[in-house]
Parts: structure tokens; C-alpha cells; sequence
């Protein structure tokens, strides 16, 4: 806490102090004010000027210390002023000190909590920006919440300081104009029980709760309008509780779930059960990595004390064993599977006719239709392919075709060029070159791995090119061409135009979500890019919901597996509660060897956005087991908020980083810091060691240096006794 913050903090404790020591709040009784209503309308008589300022003065300093009392400054306000002349001066007094204590909590308190109660508050803040003014109008209209509880607390979000002072003025006038009116009978009244009936307090409580009912039945006018052009179509009864479509990560957990509550769910999928993860992406592409790795410590087995060899292989049968790996876990996600753990699967293609309908082409060409209350979209994404005049011409394979492809060829092709610099493309480039063929990688941008901190994206090109790939950055592929064998990719960097000649074509640009093909655009749901959804993962229509790839924001199986359980709950018990999907804490890895993972900010990001961050870093070259298993390389870095231990973000490259990622994961997620991680014992000697030494070096830049000199010269003392 500042200096600045300390003196306010401490003249408002003073201020506050000397109200109660000269026991002040006797003047701001009932009895009190109406023993002197006399003397105030004889000094306003004659002082009108002098006796409205000092009036409206003291309200203001009475509401922005919290000093109990407002009622009955409320009531004199009546009392002397009048109707009208007492209620504007009480409403502007009232919103100017509630604004002044609003603006007194966000100065001593705010970052103090944000330090501690950061990531709720983030959270918090999030809603106030959208729906933070309608919530505090509803409770300025009820006189019975405390209102310094409320300037206290406003004070710690983000809300503008212009919106808390108007909507508080607007939502405190009925509750005024009932005191200010009050005020002018005060002879008539015995107590200020007598303001407040069982009645007129039930009126404030409906007064108050009548934007929530508003909001309720403008959202479900709203809905009509939706389903609007649907009315004649929807259904009476449906014939099940849910229909997924899609039967990747997020379909089949969005499947399953329901089906372990009990619904009656039919998963829908054309092609193959598990999507893209198990076919095509991280299942085949760890087990080439495996092999690829096998090979490359072959070659320098001299690292662990035994011979350099060059590795024997069939690159047939190393394409053999990735599809073995694939046939090993498909159980998992079998057909079989699902329909044991009460799933109904269909094996087509499904088209939305309406909201509530589907009509499945099956894959033996009959075709049924079903009807559900709630539809999940789950169709993953397919490889972005860019339009490169040529490229069909000289031939390509994506990061989904080339597991079949690569399977037909006895031999791995001699010079394979990789476009594009982001995971995929990295982690296929290092395994392809490790395998023995001459690759070439080419990315428009000017470095690889671009979603990373710039040291990461050196070590990632270093850690290729130490595997004989050729990293070409800041090269945009222009076009391809055939000139007799050979098949050219023409690319330009500086201005200049350059060839590079290969045999095998592979794009890995990113991908694109699925859209077309199962009836979005026929019933009219919004997509651009994805298929657009709000917090609850709802569609344009409330009861389609849309979960992984096909929604966005991330390309990750975990995160598809995320969502889907906010669009399963939210699909069959939203009428009850939902849940704003949360994507606070979203780790990531790439498979390239050392790897990368990361969870929350890294340094690029925390300057984009302006957030302040610390940087502590441990390299992985310092730890035992790393040396013993000659992968002493890499790093663990930890942006924190400056002087807390509380954490923003992890990078870790190295040998395992997806794996040691994890507890930085929990942490975050469940708002532990290093401290909590340097205090957890880790096994000796295990690569886990390494997050808690970076704990340490955390600790140590924080030690309390004054302190250790007071012990110091305790033991100095201690020797001398």
C-alpha cells in the first residue's frame, strides 16, 4: 500500500474516530431533529443561502465517511427545504458523497484486493462491464441495502465512475423522494418506523425486482421474435432430450454427459468416431514424434554412453505403427463404446431443418428425421488449404491426409517442403528431417511459433535447424510449378523470388472450422469463422449450442472437451441454471523436442495488454534429473504480479513441459501461488523438481532483506552470549 493510500486511509479512520469520541451521532437522532426544526426554520429564514450549502456540505461528508445518520438528514432535509428544494439537494448530496466513498474504496483498497482476489475479481469485472449498470439500478431502487455496502464494494470493480454516479443518482431518487416527503410531516411523525410500513416496504422490494421481471419478459419476447418464422414447426413433444452433432472431443463428452444424466441423446457423426484428435492429429502425430525421437537418440547414443548408430527402418512400417496406435485407442471412442454407456449413435450426415429438427442421411442411404429440445453443434474443423495457383497441379497432403498418403509409400519422401511455422507444421518438420528426409520449412511471418514470447520462438527455430530443417521466415509461398520432374514451390522474401524443389508438399496453415454442410446457413445462425455463440455457448438460437473447434476461440481437444460440458449442462438443465463457459486457465503444448507449454499470459501478451508482470525464471540446465537424463536444456518462466506471488503465466520448454505444465495449471486454476508450490514436497530426482525451484527463485528475489539483517545480528549476538 502507498503512502498516499495510508494518509487517506488514516484520515478517514481519524474522521470517523472523532464522529464517535465526541459522540456526534446524538445530533442525528429523531428526537433530536425534531426538538430543532424550530431553530432550523427560523436560521433558514434568515440564512437561506448559508444554511442550504452548509446542509448540503454535511450530507456530503455524512454519506462519503458511511456515517449512520442518512435517514435522518434526509428527513430535516424535507423538514426545512421543502418537497422540491429538499430533494434536489438531498439527491445531488447523496450521489455526490456515494461517489466520493465509491472513489475512496477503489483508491486505498482496489489494488490491494486485485493483489489477492484477482482472478474472481476479473470475473466480477467482466460483468459489470456488461451488465454492471442494470444490477446496481435495481439495488439503489431498494432503500433496504445498505448503501455504503454498495459504494464499498462498486469501488473495487471497474465500473466508470460517471456510470456509478448517474445510474445511483437515478436509482436512489424514489427511495429520496419518500424521505424528503417524509420530512415535510415530521410533526406528524412519532418515529421513522412511521415512514417505513410493512406496505410501502413491499412496494420498495417490487420496485426494485421489477427490472429483473422486465428483463425476463423482454428476453422472452426477444426469444419469440427468434423462433418467430419456426412457430408452426416446432414441435409438441420432441424425440429426444438431445442430439449431438459431431462425434470428436467435443461431441462425444457433450454425448456422454447426457447420457449419465439420463437423457435421451443420438450422437450423429458421417465419418469417424473420435474426430480429428484421434484420426488425424494428436494421436498419429505423438506416435511419429516417438518414432522420429527413437531415431534421433539413436544417432547420438553417444550422449548416453554407448555407440552413434545410424537407426535401420522401413518408413512403411513406422507409418504402420501410427496406425496401429490409432486402432489401440479407438476403443475408447468406439461406437460400441457410446452405445453401451447409453448413447444412441448414428452413423450420417445431419442437417438442421429447424431449430428443433434434424434429418440424418444415413451412411446406407436412408434417411430418418429426429426431433430434440436441444441441439449440440460439435462438427470440428478440416486444414486450411491456401489458394497457391499450382497447387493441384504438383500435388499436397494436409495434416489429415497424409497419414493414408505417407502409409502407401515404402520409402519417406527425399525432400518435403512444410508450409506454415505454427505447431503443426513445426512438430511434423522436426519428426519428418529426424526420419531422414530433407525439409524445408516455410513461414510468411518472421518468426515461428508466433503465439509465443520471442526467446521461445528462437529456441523452437534453433532446436529444428539442430535437426537439419531449413527455417525459412519472412518467405510468402507464391505460387507452385512443374518443370518436368520436378515439383517447385516459388516463394518471395526481400523482394526477391526463390525455388525450392521437393518431392512431397505438406500444408500446415491451420485450420478452419466446419460451417457448411448440416444447416446453419438454412435456418440462419451467424457464423464468421466460427459459429458465433454467447458466454452460455448458445447459438443465435438458444437451444442450439455449439462446443470446440466449430466455436472457437481455441484449437485444442481439451478445450473442446471443456466446452462441451458447459453446452450439455446448459442444454438440458438451463431452465433451471447456466454456465458461462470459463476460459481463465487454458494450457497448450507443442510436441516439438524440447517442448513447449503454456498456461495463462507470457510476456508478449502482458505488454499488449498493459497488464504489470514480474519474470522469474529457472533453467532447466541447473536440474538433477535433466543432467542424468541428458536433457539438460530449457527453461521454466513465471510472470507474477509485481511483489506477489499470485501467477499470470508459466512457459516451460524442455524435455516433458506438457507434463510438468499441470501443477502450474491447478495453481492458477484454484488461486494458489509459488509459495503453496515451494512449500510442496517433489520427489527427488524427478523433472517436476523444476517448478519448484523456480518457486524458490521467486522467494529469493523477494526476500525481506531488512529482516535477515536483524537475524544476522541475532546469531552474531547468539555467538558472542
Amino acid at each position: 500500500m502507498r503512502l498516499r493510500q495510508i494518509v487517506l486511509l488514516l484520515l478517514l479512520a481519524l474522521a470517523i474516530g472523532a464522529f464517535v469520541a465526541l459522540d456526534l451521532g446524538r445530533y442525528l437522532s429523531f428526537e433530536q431533529l425534531k426538538a430543532s426544526q424550530a431553530s432550523f426554520d427560523q436560521l433558514y429564514a434568515q440564512q437561506p443561502l448559508m444554511v442550504a450549502a452548509a446542509y448540503f456540505g454535511m450530507y456530503v461528508l455524512a454519506t462519503a465517511l458511511s456515517i449512520p445518520g442518512a435517514v435522518i438528514i434526509t428527513l430535516g432535509g424535507g423538514a426545512v427545504f421543502g418537497l422540491w428544494q429538499g430533494l434536489l439537494l438531498v439527491s445531488f448530496a447523496s450521489t455526490l458523497g456515494a461517489t466520493l466513498a465509491f472513489l475512496a474504496s477503489r483508491f486505498v483498497l482496489r489494488e490491494w484486493v486485485e493483489a489477492r482476489f484477482g482472478q474472481r475479481l476479473a470475473d466480477i469485472n467482466a460483468g459489470v462491464d456488461k451488465e454492471g449498470a442494470f444490477y446496481l439500478f435495481t439495488l439503489r431502487l431498494i432503500p433496504v441495502v445498505p448503501f455504503f455496502l454498495i459504494n464499498l464494494l462498486m469501488g473495487l470493480t471497474r465500473m466508470k465512475t460517471w456510470t456509478y454516479c448517474w445510474v445511483s443518482q437515478l436509482g436512489m431518487l424514489a427511495g429520496t423522494a419518500v424521505y424528503v416527503n417524509a420530512g415535510t410531516q415530521l410533526a406528524q411523525l412519532d418515529s421513522v418506523k412511521g415512514i417505513l410500513s410493512p406496505a410501502l416496504l413491499g412496494s420498495f422490494v417490487l420496485l426494485g425486482i421489477f427490472p429483473l421481471i422486465a428483463r425476463r419478459i423482454v428476453a422472452a419476447v426477444q426469444k419469440r421474435k427468434v423462433y418467430a418464422r419456426w412457430a408452426d414447426q416446432r414441435p409438441k413433444t420432441f424425440d429426444r432430450n438431445l442430439i449431438v452433432i459431431g462425434g470428436g472431443a467435443g461431441g462425444l463428452v457433450s454425448a456422454y454427459i447426457a447420457a449419465a444424466v439420463k437423457a435421451k441423446v443420438t450422437l450423429i457423426e458421417a465419418h469417424k468416431m473420435g474426430g480429428d484428435c484421434l484420426n488425424y492429429g494428436c494421436v498419429p502425430s505423438k506416435a511419429l514424434i516417438k518414432s522420429a525421437k527413437l531415431a534421433h537418440q539413436m544417432r547420438h547414443a553417444s550422449n548416453y554412453g554407448l555407440s552413434d548408430a545410424a537407426p535401420s527402418f522401413s518408413f512403411k512400417a513406422v507409418m504402420q505403427r501410427v496406425h496401429d496406435v490409432i486402432k489401440a485407442i479407438e476403443p475408447h471412442d468406439s461406437i460400441e463404446r457410446y452405445t453401451g454407456l447409453g448413447v444412441e449413435v448414428l452413423q450420417g450426415y445431419g442437417k438442421l431443418l429447424n431449430p428443433w429438427t434434424v434429418e440424418v442421411t444415413l451412411n446406407d442411404g436412408q434417411v430418418q428425421r429426429l426431433t430434440a429440445r436441444s441441439i449440440v453443434i460439435a462438427a470440428g474443423a478440416r486444414p486450411m488449404v491456401p489458394p497457391l495457383p499450382g497447387l493441384d497441379d504438383v500435388g499436397y497432403v494436409t495434416s489429415d491426409t497424409l497419414w493414408d498418403e505417407f502409409a502407401k509409400l515404402d520409402d519417406i519422401p527425399k525432400r518435403i517442403v512444410v508450409l506454415g511455422g505454427g505447431p503443426i507444421g513445426c512438430e511434423l518438420s522436426q519428426s519428418f528431417a529426424r526420419l531422414g528426409a530433407q525439409v524445408t520449412q516455410v513461414e510468411m511471418g518472421e518468426r515461428i511459433m508466433v503465439r509465443e514470447d520471442e526467446e521461445v520462438s528462437a529456441l523452437a527455430r534453433d532446436a529444428l535447424k539442430a535437426d537439419g530443417v531449413q527455417v525459412l521466415t519472412g518467405h510468402k509461398a507464391l505460387r507452385c510449378e512443374r518443370r518436368g520432374k520436378d515439383k517447385i514451390l516459388v516463394a518471395s522474401t526481400q523482394g526477391q523470388e526463390v525455388e525450392i524443389v521437393f518431392d512431397a508438399l505438406v500444408c500446415a496453415v491451420g485450420r478452419v472450422a466446419r460451417l457448411q454442410g448440416y444447416g446453419l446457413e438454412d435456418i440462419g445462425v451467424p457464423t464468421h469463422r466460427t459459429v458465433e455463440t454467447n458466454e452460455y455457448l448458445q447459438t443465435l438460437y438458444p437451444n442450439i449450442y455449439a462446443a470446440g473447434d466449430v466455436a472457437g476461440p481455441y484449437q485444442f481437444t481439451h478445450t473442446a472437451a471443456h466446452q462441451a460440458w458447459y453446452a450439455a449442462v446448459n442444454a438440458l438443465f438451463g431452465d433451471f441454471k447456466s454456465f458461462k463457459v470459463d476460459y481463465r486457465v487454458i494450457p497448450w503444448a507443442t510436441f516439438i523436442d524440447p517442448e513447449v507449454a503454456r498456461v495463462g499470459l507470457n510476456e508478449q501478451e502482458a505488454k499488449a495488454q498493459g497488464i504489470a508482470y514480474e519474470v522469474t525464471k529457472y533453467g532447466i540446465d541447473d536440474l538433477d534429473r535433466a543432467i542424468a537424463d541428458s536433457e539438460a536444456h530449457g527453461f521454466v518462466k513465471v510472470l507474477t504480479v509485481p511483489g506477489k506471488d499470485r501467477i499470470l503465466g508459466v512457459t516451460i520448454v524442455g524435455a516433458h513441459a506438457g507434463d510438468l505444465l499441470a501443477e502450474y495449471v491447478l495453481a492458477m486454476k484454484h488461486g494458489l501461488g509459488l509459495n503453496k508450490i515451494l512449500g510442496t514436497i517433489h520427489t527427488y530426482p524427478t523433472m517436476s523438481e523444476a517448478n519448484k525451484y523456480a518457486a524458490g527463485e521467486w522467494k529469493r528475489a523477494h526476500a525481506p532483506e531488512k529482516l535477515l539483517a536483524w537475524v544476522k545480528k541475532y546469531h552474531d549476538w547468539k555467538r558472542r552470549a
